[in-house]
């Protein structure tokens, strides 16, 4: 009975190992891809070729209505349903509000599995970006607010 009783605790004792190993493995592979606002911003001011797209969800749009100043919205589903939208040749941030960053890393996660090598998310999402008292632009452009599940 004890010798069925130390199998179970040790098959358990792998399995949480394996598991926790896989995402220690998932974490440091999305830091990898992720970059701060003070290196975004210093590569904005320096004019280099890197395109930024806010990935946020309408809802969280609509409370906060700024925008990273020449970054292009485009809605999650959007991006997830055709990936496209973000060059695959070129260098690319992606953005959100989620406290998690879980849109932004849902969006990198979808493109490191088509092999996109040139995409990052940026840590900490706009609020990290406004703490830092980096500008901000007011967000007009119309858009649609997807209620459908």
């Amino acid at each position: 009975m004890y010798l069925i009783a130390i199998c179970v605790v040790g098959f358990l004792v792998l399995l949480f190992s394996i598991f926790r190993i896989r995402q220690l493995r998932r974490r440091r592979e999305l830091e990898a891809h992720s970059i701060d606002p003070d290196t975004l911003h210093d590569l904005i001011s320096k004019n280099q070729e890197i395109l930024v797209f806010d990935v946020r969800q309408p809802l969280d749009l609509l409370a906060h209505s700024e925008i990273i100043p020449g970054s292009r919205r485009i809605a999650p589903k959007e991006v997830l349903e055709e990936a496209s939208l973000i060059p695959k040749e070129k260098d690319s941030v992606v953005y959100c509000t989620c406290v998690s960053e879980s849109t932004s890393r849902m969006i990198l996660e979808r493109a490191l599995a088509l092999q996109f090598t040139r995409i990052k998310f940026l840590k900490g999402g706009l609020a990290a970006w406004k703490e830092k008292g980096y500008p901000v632009e007011r967000y007009t452009t119309p858009f649609h607010l997807d209620t459908a599940s």
